[in-house]
C-alpha cells in the first residue's frame, strides 16, 4: 500500500516538474467559477442579465488565452445545480444566452482547436438545448489543443453521488467487488475521469469558498481568488494567476526539500530513478 501511494505522489510531482511535454509551471487544468456579473452590472445601474451577457467576453479571453500558454483542460463553473433558485427572469436568460453562445462560437472554438464538452446533470435542459449541446460537442469533438468543459447544472456533491450510484450498480450487476471499490474505481465514475485533476482553481469576485465545485477533483489544486468581478477579468488577469501558479511549490506530500531534489535532477537520471521504484 505505502508503495502504491508513493509511486502516486512520484507521478504527479514528475507531471508537474517534468515528465509532461507541456513547458514547465503551466497548469495542466485549470478550473474557473465565474463569478461577479451581476454586481459588475449592477455597478454600473445596469440589469444582472448584462452583466451575464458581458462576461461571454471574458470567457472568449480566457479559451484564447489557454490556447496560447498551452492550458491542457479548461472547466469553467457556468451554472449550478443551485442556480435554478435565482429569479426566473434571470434563469431564463442564462438558458438562452447558453444557446446563443454555443451557436455563436463555434467557428471560433474550430478555429482555435477547442473542444467542448459539457459536464453536469442535462435531463433539466430543454431537449433544443440538449441537442445543440450534443451537436457542438461532436462537431468539435477530435479538436485537440484545448479541451473546455462548461460545468451546467453541476454541482460537486451530485458528481460524487452519481459516481456512487454507478459503483452500487456495478456491484448489484456483480461487474466489481466491494472490497475491491478504492478512490480510483469512484473517480473513475465521476464527470470527467478523461481528464487530469485541476492544478489550478481561480475564483473571481471577491468570495473565498469552493461553492460545491469539482470538490473531489480538486483537492489538490492551488486556489487564487482575485477581487476582480468577471467581466473584469481578461486574458491579463489571467495570465497574472497562471504567473502566480507558475511561482508556488507543489509538494503533495512530499517535503520541500525533496520537490526541489526533483526539479534539479536531470530528466535522465529522473526516469532511471522512476523505472527503479
Amino acid at each position: 500500500m505505502l508503495g502504491r501511494i508513493q509511486g502516486e505522489i512520484v507521478d504527479k510531482t514528475t507531471a508537474e516538474f517534468g515528465g509532461s511535454d507541456r513547458p514547465p509551471r503551466v497548469p495542466r487544468h485549470v478550473a474557473i467559477i465565474m463569478d461577479g456579473n451581476g454586481r459588475w452590472a449592477r455597478q454600473r445601474q445596469r440589469a444582472r442579465t448584462w452583466g451575464h451577457r458581458e462576461g461571454v467576453k471574458s470567457v472568449r479571453a480566457v479559451v484564447e488565452e489557454s490556447v496560447r500558454r498551452g492550458v491542457g483542460t479548461l472547466t469553467l463553473f457556468a451554472f449550478s445545480s443551485e442556480n435554478w433558485r435565482r429569479p426566473l427572469s434571470e434563469v431564463s436568460v442564462l438558458m438562452d444566452l447558453f444557446m446563443s453562445t454555443l451557436r455563436g462560437e463555434m467557428r471560433r472554438l474550430q478555429q482555435n482547436g477547442v473542444r467542448l464538452r459539457v459536464i453536469g446533470e442535462r435531463s433539466a435542459f430543454s431537449e433544443k438545448l440538449q441537442r445543440r449541446i450534443a451537436d457542438a460537442e461532436d462537431l468539435t469533438a477530435n479538436n485537440d489543443r484545448l479541451c473546455l468543459q462548461i460545468a451546467a447544472n453541476y454541482g460537486g456533491r451530485w458528481d460524487i453521488t452519481q459516481a456512487a450510484r454507478r459503483l452500487v450498480a456495478d456491484v448489484q450487476a456483480g461487474r466489481l467487488s466491494p472490497a475491491s471499490i478504492d478512490e480510483q474505481s469512484l473517480a473513475a465514475r465521476l464527470a470527467f475521469p478523461d481528464q487530469p485533476d485541476p492544478d489550478l482553481f481561480i475564483r473571481t469576485g471577491g468570495e473565498k469558498r469552493l461553492s460545491n465545485f469539482i470538490l473531489w477533483q480538486s483537492a489538490y489544486a492551488e486556489l487564487y481568488f482575485t477581487d476582480l468581478l468577471w467581466p473584469e477579468f481578461d486574458a491579463k488577469a489571467y495570465g497574472q494567476a497562471l504567473d502566480d501558479y507558475a511561482r508556488r511549490q507543489r509538494r503533495f506530500g512530499l517535503t520541500g526539500e525533496q520537490v526541489q531534489a526533483r526539479e534539479q535532477t536531470p530528466p535522465h537520471a529522473m526516469a532511471t530513478i522512476d523505472e527503479g521504484r
